[in-house]
C-alpha cells in the first residue's frame, strides 16, 4: 500500500491531501470505514463529511462514504484542516466585517492583527475577536469562533474568510486545494520589475539558515511548489505598485518570490526592504523615504480581492477592499513625490 499525506504546514492554505493507493489484496470496504483505518488522527464523521463534499475521489472520480473500495484503487482525499488545540477566550476587539451569512464571514483585516492564537501570540487575535462578535451575535457557529480556510500574516491587511461550520470549511478547503479561489493582493516594490507583468516561480520553504524567513530554491530540491503573477499598476520611479494573484499560498509568498526577483516590498523588514534599495543619495530624499517608513511601519502588502464559490448556494462571490490609510498615505507620498521630480527634471 503507498500512502502520501501532504499537510500544508508552510501555506497560508488549512487543508490536507492524502493519496491512497490500495493493496492488489484488499477486500470489498466501505470508504469511510478503510480511511479512518488508514488516516492518522481522524474521525469516521470527517471523512463522511469530506465524502458529501465531494472531496473524496477515487480513480479521479468523486464518491460517496458508502463506496467500497477495491484493489488498486487510487483515492484522494481534501480535508479541511484540523484546529489547533490552543484554549480561544472571548476578546472585544473591533471587526471590520463586509459579509457574512449563515456559511461564512468575510473580513477586511487591520495590519497589526494575527490571525489565530499560537506561540507569542495567545490574545488579540482575529479568532479571539470572533469569538466575542458570535457570541454578541448569537451567531450559529458551530465550535464558538469559526474554522479557518487559510490565512494571510500579521502585518498584511485585506480580506480573509472564515467558515461557520464544518461543511462549509470542507467545500471551501477543496477550492483552496484546487487553486479556484480568487487572490488579488496589491504591493508597493522596492524598482521597477524588468517585465511589466510575468510570472515567479520557484519552491517555497523556511530558510537553512533562519526558520523565521521563507526562501526560494529555484531547483525544487527544498520546499513547496509556489506560483505568483504579477502586473504593473503603477510606477512611481524607484518603487512601484503592482497587483499580484496567487497561484498556490505559501508562507510569506509574495515577500520572498519578490525578495527572489530582487524587488523587496517596501518597509518589509524580514526581507530586506526597511533599507533604501532605489533612489539618490540625497538628504532629501533619504528622509522622504524614512517618513514614508514612519507612515506604513510594516511591509506594504494588501489582500484586495478575495473570489470564491459559495459552500451552499453555488453562486460566484467576489470582494475588493480599498487601500487602508497608511497604505493610501504612502502611495500619495510616493504620487505627489514622482510628478515634483518630474517637473524638476
Amino acid at each position: 500500500m503507498e500512502m502520501k499525506a501532504e499537510i500544508k504546514e508552510e501555506s497560508s492554505e488549512l487543508f490536507e491531501h492524502h493519496r491512497i493507493v490500495v493493496d492488489p489484496g484488499q477486500e470489498p470496504l466501505r470508504i469511510d470505514k478503510f480511511l479512518f483505518n488508514r488516516i492518522e488522527n481522524v474521525s469516521r464523521n470527517k471523512v463522511q463529511q469530506a465524502a458529501k463534499a465531494g472531496n473524496v475521489l477515487v480513480n479521479e472520480k468523486a464518491v460517496k462514504a458508502n463506496y467500497n473500495v477495491r484493489p488498486n484503487d487510487v483515492i484522494s482525499v481534501v480535508m479541511a484542516y484540523p484546529p489547533r488545540e490552543v484554549e480561544i477566550l472571548p476578546e472585544d476587539i473591533p471587526l471590520n466585517i463586509v459579509y457574512e451569512d449563515d456559511d461564512v464571514i468575510v473580513i477586511n483585516k487591520q495590519a497589526g492583527m494575527v490571525v489565530h492564537p499560537g506561540h507569542g501570540n495567545y490574545t488579540g487575535t482575529m479568532l479571539n475577536a470572533l469569538m466575542h462578535y458570535f457570541r454578541t451575535t448569537k451567531a450559529k457557529v458551530e465550535n464558538g469562533f469559526g474554522y479557518l480556510v487559510h490565512r494571510i500574516d500579521k502585518d498584511t491587511s485585506g480580506l480573509i474568510m472564515v467558515a461557520k461550520n464544518e461543511n462549509a470549511q470542507t467545500k471551501l478547503a477543496k477550492q483552496f486545494f484546487d487553486h479556484t479561489v480568487e487572490r488579488a493582493y496589491r504591493a508597493l516594490v522596492w524598482g521597477q520589475p524588468e517585465n511589466e507583468s510575468g510570472t515567479i516561480s520557484g519552491h517555497i520553504g523556511r530558510s537553512l539558515k533562519d526558520r523565521r524567513v521563507m526562501t526560494v530554491f529555484p531547483d525544487g530540491d527544498y520546499g513547496k511548489e509556489a506560483v505568483s503573477h504579477y502586473t504593473t499598476v503603477k510606477k512611481f520611479g524607484y518603487v512601484t505598485l503592482v497587483e499580484c494573484r496567487l497561484e498556490t499560498g505559501r508562507t510569506h509568498q509574495i515577500r520572498a518570490h519578490f525578495k527572489f526577483i530582487g524587488h523587496p516590498l517596501f518597509n518589509d523588514e524580514r526581507y530586506g526592504g526597511n533599507q533604501i534599495l532605489k533612489g539618490t543619495t540625497f538628504t532629501k530624499y533619504e528622509q522622504f523615504v524614512q517618513n514614508c517608513f514612519k507612515i506604513i511601519p510594516r511591509q506594504a502588502l494588501h489582500a484586495r480581492t478575495l473570489g470564491f464559490v459559495h459552500p451552499s448556494s453555488g453562486k460566484n462571490m467576489t470582494f475588493t477592499s480599498d487601500f487602508p490609510d497608511d497604505m493610501e498615505q504612502v502611495l500619495d507620498k510616493w504620487e505627489k513625490y514622482t510628478y515634483q521630480r518630474e517637473l524638476e527634471e
